[in-house]
Formats: structure tokens, sequence, C-alpha cells
């Protein structure tokens, strides 16, 4: 997958994470960052791919995401392994 798409399914994932009301809090209490620090932490390596990380880690919220969106979740394993961070050999 090329890292653009990749990037867009994460920042699909930020926004579908934003806009409810109890994955919000748990984001940001799991990240570490305030709501007004995430447009910045966006641009951060990594960021994005702790986003999908986040998705991936609770089925039903990644089940849910992939409903709203309809993206296959075999889709974000993929955007999350094109990301910096999201596996080891993120700079090939």
């Amino acid at each position: 997958m090329e890292r653009s798409e990749a990037e867009n399914i994460a920042i699909s994932a930020l926004t579908f994470i934003a806009s409810d009301s109890e994955l919000l809090p748990r984001f940001l209490n799991l990240s570490g960052i305030n709501a007004s620090e995430v447009r910045q932490a966006a641009e951060t390596p990594g960021f994005l791919a702790g986003v999908l990380q986040f998705l991936l880690s609770h089925e039903p919220t990644l089940l849910a995401f992939c409903q709203a969106t309809e993206t296959p979740p075999q889709r974000v394993v993929s955007a999350l392994r094109s990301l910096p961070f999201g596996e080891e050999r993120w700079e090939q």
C-alpha cells in the first residue's frame, strides 16, 4: 500500500475516533496528549500508526470503523504496516 493511502486511512480513523464521545477520551488518555495537541501530534512520525494500533487493539472499535467507512479490516492492517513505526521495516 502506498504511504499516502495509508495516511488517508489513518486520518479517517482519527476522524472516526474524534467523533465518538467515548472513544476520544480513551484515545487521548492512552496516547497521553490533549485534544488541543492532536493536530500537531498528527504530523509527528508514528502518530498515525498509533491511531491504527488503537483501532486494531479493540475488535469492536475496529469493526465499527470498518463498517462506517466501508474499509475492510485487512486494509487497516496494511495501512499500519505502510506507516512510520507501523512495523520494523517502515523505512523501505
